[in-house]
């Protein structure tokens, strides 16, 4: 009989994984309610492409029965992939490719966000419900929400991302900066405000190297870019450097400076921004890191496993973990909820792990003078 028959299930973030995990958990016939801290589905601008990958995100979605949506939502050609240098010079264009099973096709954050929201059940989510403290309650938890809103719930899943206020009540273990920090920024319309860029993006993504750093850039399906710069900097250096980042003129002067020798058609990106820079200093967690699985309590994606994203795992791995929750949960396989979670960690962590690391090796020769080799060798 499934661990979780006649269980209130409380998942805590509505990003990628936790909409996911709702959805399937619903399928097997769990009662589940989402808790999510945007007041409602449109708060917010959703950030660069996801390119999702067969054995995790696509498989996840195939499980939610959710394929024929995607289908209808992920952008051909999106994926295509030009590497250049910090010249602006075209040193390998990788074309457009077919949708098979060796592709990785990519949907905009917003489409997908929908197609698993439009999936659930009416009222899952509960917006504006802002994480703030969890009690133990008679074997099961009260969750206390910013707004002074309380909920009850038998089992609680943490998918509330990099910045999880969950994980403590799991493990004290916490991540370790990466040494790489990334400056994000964004371009509205970007054909008529950043032409240049625009037309060496391609409706594709740029990866631009030199001098130990990284310039991504990415097309939206809404005629956005967005772009991050990724270089070695101290763990506190947004902090320390005086750079208000809500100054364009402040981090152009930064970005001319820092990236001295870099063709000035970058610039156009920086003097064309929409929104304030977010500097996001990149962490990931032990890749040994291992605990005491919890009765009623348990965690996915970022909360789980941070990494930077130099491998484009993020999502697919938050997406992959629901697929495993929700098919550890409802299995008749395990005696009670404290064994499936304990299961379902023990593969995550292993999964997790080697994941972690080839990101990490991902992530130090992106920033290594042998950047655009290493990166030409990975993908032709």
């Amino acid at each position: 009989m499934s661990t979780v028959k006649g269980k209130k299930i409380a998942i805590v973030g509505g990003g990628p994984g936790g909409l996911t995990l709702a959805r399937l958990l619903q399928k097997r016939g769990a009662v589940v309610n989402v808790y999510e801290r945007d007041i409602n589905r449109n708060a917010r601008d959703q950030g660069a492409t996801l390119d999702l990958h067969e054995e995790s995100g696509l498989k996840a979605l195939r499980e939610a029965g959710l394929m024929d949506a995607f289908m209808a939502n992920y952008r051909p050609g999106a994926e295509k992939l030009r590497i250049i240098d910090k010249y602006a010079t075209i040193v390998f264009d990788d074309g457009e490719n077919g949708l098979d099973e060796n592709s990785r096709p990519e949907i905009d954050r917003g489409p997908l966000k929908k197609i698993l929201l439009d999936s659930l059940q009416p009222d899952t989510v509960v917006w504006n419900s802002h994480f703030a403290a969890l009690t133990p309650q008679n074997g099961s938890w009260k969750l206390a929400f910013q707004n002074g809103t309380f909920a009850l719930a038998d089992i609680v899943i943490a998918a509330d991302g990099a910045n999880s206020k969950i994980r403590p009540y799991i493990t004290p273990i916490k991540p370790i900066y990466s040494g790489i920090t990334v400056v994000e920024g964004a371009v509205y319309n970007s054909e008529t405000a950043s032409p240049n860029v625009h037309k060496l993006l391609n409706g594709g993504k740029i990866f631009a190297m030199g001098d130990e750093k990284s310039l991504i850039v990415s097309s939206k399906g809404d005629g956005s870019l967005v772009f991050y710069t990724g270089g070695k900097t101290d763990e506190n250096w947004s902090r320390e450097s005086g750079i208000d980042f809500s100054d364009k003129a402040q981090v152009m002067a930064w970005f001319q400076t820092d990236y001295s020798g870099w063709d000035p058609i970058w610039l156009e990106l920086f003097d064309n921004v929409s929104s304030p820079f977010v500097p996001r200093p990149q962490y990931y967690m032990p890749l040994d890191q291992t605990w005491e699985a919890l009765p009623n309590l348990t965690m996915l994606g970022d909360a789980a496993h941070l990494m930077p994203p130099y491998a484009g795992e993020g999502v697919n791995m938050a997406m992959l973990d629901a697929w495993e929750l929700s098919k550890c949960l409802t299995s008749n396989d395990f005696p009670d909820a404290q064994s499936a979670i304990a299961g379902y960690e023990k593969q995550m962590r292993t999964r997790a792990a080697e994941t972690a690391a080839a990101t990490l090796e991902a992530t130090a020769a992106l920033h290594s003078p042998d950047a655009i080799s290493y990166l030409i060798a990975v993908i032709s």
